[in-house]
């Protein structure tokens, strides 16, 4: 049942209605690739063009949307753009990766965590034993190989060379192994992870995926380790997690890249 207060806001089971209508329009000019005319503004909000022109005119009024003076169309505003950069201010997307990666490795049989890039290559700051897969031979502040293991391979795919080459010469020589070819590096970028068996220690499989910020650079790498072939639906999980880590640190849109 609706109910209406003194100041004519509507509420229903225990939220303000109007602020999540207001909410649908902004989350529609956030995610369009450019200022929105009024009718398509509607039709994706599922609203008719007169309720939309309501809100759209508080929105302006607050600072949360414009609207071009020649084309009549709306665009996000100053406030929500300030809003926008409060909220990435404050998302750490390591943090937000140990989050998915602690909660995974409850979950499926394979430990896992993330990795950053330093100087010397991929190195590991957050790692979960899974209660059903452990291995103690990876611990905090390991460096892992650049061409043997999953994880340097992702970091490889989605860095520029200059900065692997840099890594490449501080690495010892059995961490450097064989560099990738082009066309297995175009194969993780195309396909966002990667997964290597017995490369870095025998019987053993490890799965890498991205996790980007809200430039669409590479923030860290969440990476696995198994000790057998994980089932399809486990292995998607953790590259799920890799974009849903990407999506609250503000890099989903890496991956609509070519």
């Amino acid at each position: 049942m609706e109910m209406e207060d003194d100041k004519g806001v509507e509420r229903r089971s225990g939220t303000i209605q109007s602020v999540s209508i207001a909410a649908r329009f902004l989350t529609i000019l956030a995610d369009a690739e450019g200022p929105m005319a009024l009718s398509d503004l509607a039709r994706r909000a599922g609203t008719g063009t007169s309720t939309a022109h309501r809100y759209m005119q508080s929105l302006i009024k607050e600072g949360l949307a414009v609207q071009e003076a020649a084309s009549g169309r709306y665009d996000l505003g100053p406030t929500a753009l300030d809003i926008g950069i409060g909220a990435l201010r404050r998302i750490d997307a390591v943090e937000v990766a140990a989050r998915h990666m602690k909660a995974l490795a409850m979950r499926i049989a394979a430990s896992g965590g993330v990795a950053i890039w330093t100087d010397r290559g991929p190195t590991v700051v957050r790692w979960y034993r899974s209660a059903y897969f452990s291995i103690s031979a990876i611990g905090l502040g390991d460096v892992l190989p650049l061409d043997n293991t999953a994880c340097g391979l992702v970091f490889q795919a989605f860095l520029p060379p200059e900065r692997i080459e840099v890594a490449r010469k501080l690495q010892p020589a059995p961490f450097r192994g064989k560099p990738p070819a082009a066309r297995d590096l175009a194969r993780i970028r195309e396909s966002f992870g990667h997964e290597l068996s017995g490369h870095l220690l025998s019987g053993i499989t490890g799965q890498a995926a991205p996790v980007f910020d809200a430039q669409h650079e590479v923030a860290c790498v969440v990476t696995t380790t198994s000790g057998s072939e994980l089932p399809e639906a486990d292995r998607a999980l953790i590259f799920a997690a890799a974009r849903e880590a990407s999506a609250e640190a503000g890099g989903s849109g890496a991956y609509g890249r070519p």
